[in-house]
């Protein structure tokens, strides 16, 4: 057996078991299917073609994390960089008579959010209070309250010092303990605070 079906097999007995935390967390930080599964494969991609580089006894899950991570950042950065164009001709049967113009369509976000799926997928006040958050506090939540990694391994993932991690953490869970409130009493996790 060769090297590279050896090093194929050994990267697929361990890469493919994380494949479900990495989507779905792909899927919260791009906010649509489409580009989360992109994200995913670029994901993979990078970490077989990196997977020499993999200390073997380390936390696989976390490197593969780190790379989603740094992905996630730097198509962002792309997408930022240079903005979405449309041929007019190509989407105009699907536009209603009141946004069609003869020159343009009218400006979209460079990222093709599409919040309908969105909730479909994810319906519930959580996600939605997740939502609400930057993509640095949202980030941090679901590496650790999701996912369970340590703020060491967090702070490893997302290349930052781990006083940042906690800080970021422990802004986001007030931000999201505020947000949550009424949904938690309804639910009776808490109490209902009397009228003031």
């Amino acid at each position: 057996m060769s090297s590279v079906n050896t090093r194929e097999q050994e990267f697929s007995r361990i890469a493919f078991e994380h494949m479900d935390a990495i989507y779905s967390t792909a899927l919260r930080l791009a906010r649509n299917e489409q580009d989360a599964e992109d994200l995913v494969q670029d994901t993979y991609m990078r970490a077989f073609r990196f997977f020499d580089k993999f200390e073997p006894g380390t936390n696989f899950k976390a490197w593969l994390f780190k790379i989603l991570t740094n992905t996630f950042i730097n198509s962002y950065r792309k997408k930022t960089r240079q903005p979405q164009r449309v041929d007019f001709d190509k989407v105009s049967y699907a536009l209603p008579e009141e946004e069609k113009t003869d020159n343009h369509v009218k400006e979209s976000s460079p990222r093709s959010f599409n919040p309908e799926l969105y909730r479909k997928l994810f319906d519930d006040q959580i996600t939605e209070a997740l939502d609400r958050l930057t993509d640095d506090f949202r980030l941090v939540v679901v590496l650790c309250d999701i996912h369970g990694f340590s703020y060491k391994e967090i702070a490893d993932i997302i290349g930052t010092p781990i006083g940042t991690v906690m800080s970021r953490l422990s802004r986001a869970r007030k931000i999201l303990q505020k947000i949550l409130e009424e949904y938690a009493a309804k639910e009776g996790f808490i109490k209902r605070r009397q009228a003031e």
